[in-house]
């Protein structure tokens, strides 16, 4: 299993060292300029990020480690990653939760205060439009993340059934929440954080 990982990791390296910047810009429909940055952009700089546009926004793809070498140590060990480009957003009021069961496939009302799933959004044929994660804080709060690529659709989405929902007296209001960033700890499930005070270490 190790050695194809191996022969995976090098196959990747070799085609994103073999890419031509130009056609991930035109790719990603941005160009330099235009890229937003997450508040770790100069971290990530500074600790030698390789940086490639990422729907709309400028993120490290590789440090100065191989990416086999980063990925053998986020499943032995742990590995926190920069989200920040995602659209993370709040739902809130009484009728939060069954104003977003009529949007997702979840069953928001059955998760307990503090947990979350993996959901998706459909249209109104049943169709995927966007995956997304939330969590419901407790009965009249739910948060979710949206994908960076499909945010514009996504919250227009959202805004066209918030809208009809409260139209008709549902009590549900938002907030999107582009004042914070966001990180993803990924760690191996022997981690236990019972006998370590501080991180990974």
């Amino acid at each position: 299993m190790r050695g194809g990982l191996w022969q995976l990791g090098q196959s990747i390296t070799r085609r994103l060292a073999q890419t031509d910047k130009k056609a991930v810009v035109r790719r990603c429909f941005a160009s330099e300029a235009e890229l937003k940055k997450t508040v770790l952009y100069d971290f990530h700089v500074a600790n030698g990020g390789k940086m490639v546009p990422f729907a709309g926004w400028s993120m490290p793809i590789q440090y100065k480690d191989s990416i086999m070498d980063s990925t053998l140590n986020c499943r032995e060990n742990g590995s926190i990653f920069d989200v920040s480009h995602m659209c993370g957003l709040s739902l809130k009021g009484k009728d939060c939760v069954p104003f977003l069961e009529k949007l997702v496939i979840a069953d928001v009302a059955g998760l307990a205060p503090g947990s979350g799933t993996l959901t998706v959004f459909t249209n109104e044929k049943g169709g995927a439009i966007d995956d997304s994660v939330i969590t419901k804080v407790k009965d009249d709060h739910i948060y979710l993340v949206v994908n960076a690529g499909c945010r514009d659709k996504d919250l227009a989405h959202i805004e066209e059934h918030m809208k009809a929902f409260k139209a008709k007296g549902g009590d549900v209001t938002w907030h999107i929440h582009d004042e914070r960033s966001l990180l993803a700890l990924q760690v191996n499930y022997r981690f236990s954080f019972s006998n370590r005070k501080y991180g990974l270490g």
